[in-house]
């Protein structure tokens, strides 16, 4: 099974129309990839998606979702969800 950094690099580059290599743990969603405002609201639905499993369901608050500006932003917030390797 895939990591989670895997998972979430995956994700990325499926809504961001780029290259899962070129995602690193560190890249910036806005400014390293590009993303736009829609392009963070339909990455962090797909994160919900992908991380919400039987009866556990992942939730991203609005205000939670603002902080997550980088791949190991998402990490450590999944992290404080129970979700790792």
């Amino acid at each position: 099974m895939a990591s989670v950094f895997e998972r979430v690099r995956d994700i990325a580059a499926d809504k961001l129309s780029i290259e899962a290599d070129d995602i690193k743990a560190e890249s910036s969603f806005t400014n390293d990839l590009n993303a736009d405002s829609l392009d963070v609201v339909e990455l962090i639905m797909a994160l919900e998606e992908e991380f919400s499993e039987g009866d556990t369901t992942v939730e991203i608050s609005d205000e939670e979702a603002e902080a997550l500006n980088t791949v190991n932003d998402v990490l450590a917030f999944l992290g404080t969800k129970g979700i790792s390797d």
